[in-house]
């Protein structure tokens, strides 16, 4: 397979790329985090290219980018308690386990739960919109190996194993998402990120104190 190279500047470069997408290729684009690997949340085949294209093991899940809240409900319940967390830290560098719907593969999620976010970058929630709304997109890399900052380092490691890479410059943040379990409470930090720990954890003490005269 030939690795096929465009700029994101390219009149059509985001058309291109969902055109690529919804035909079952693999499409490595940049993120507000890094550079991400996806695939159509919808084809089985194309979602286990990407566990091949990486070397990755299979029982890892992948995680969905959506281009908007308004695709959450399709793929993923968001408990009531974690959307203040939601609403404070999207578009951003926040991954939240939740729930899974019967919309989800097996194949990105084999267990109950699945990890979304929506990216802070206009090219890559443009993409993902194109695309149908949803993605599911890993780092652009060999499993093992640092993640990709730009459209040359992705190249470098999956040349010949995707379709299409989108040049849109270096990336701005450097640093993958935190990813945070909303299946218990308080929520648990499954890696920490671009978020600070920090960060959230005043968000959760600033939601309870919120609460506090409620439940006085």
């Amino acid at each position: 397979m030939a690795t096929q190279v465009i700029r994101a500047t390219e009149e059509g470069a985001i058309e291109r790329a969902a055109e690529v997408l919804r035909g079952g290729g693999l499409v490595v684009f940049p993120t507000d985090t890094v550079y991400g690997l996806a695939a159509h949340v919808g084809d089985r085949e194309a979602i286990a290219r990407i566990y091949e294209a990486k070397g990755r093991n299979t029982s890892r899940p992948i995680a969905l980018l959506l281009s908007d809240v308004e695709h959450l409900p399709k793929v993923a319940v968001l408990p009531e308690s974690i959307l203040p967390l939601a609403r404070r830290f999207w578009p951003g560098g926040l991954t939240l386990v939740v729930p899974k719907t019967d919309a989800v593969p097996t194949v990105v999620s084999p267990g109950p739960t699945v990890g979304v976010r929506i990216p802070d970058l206009d090219l890559a929630r443009g993409i993902i919109r194109a695309a149908g709304g949803v993605l599911a997109v890993t780092s652009a890399n060999l499993s093992g190996q640092p993640a990709a900052l730009t459209a040359q380092e992705a190249l470098e490691q999956l040349a010949g194993r995707v379709d299409l890479i989108v040049d849109g410059g270096p990336c701005r943040g450097g640093i993958p998402s935190t990813v945070l379990d909303c299946t218990v409470w308080p929520p648990a930090i499954l890696r920490e990120g671009a978020i600070p720990e920090a960060e959230i954890r005043a968000a959760l003490a600033e939601q309870e104190r919120q609460r506090a005269p409620e439940d006085g």
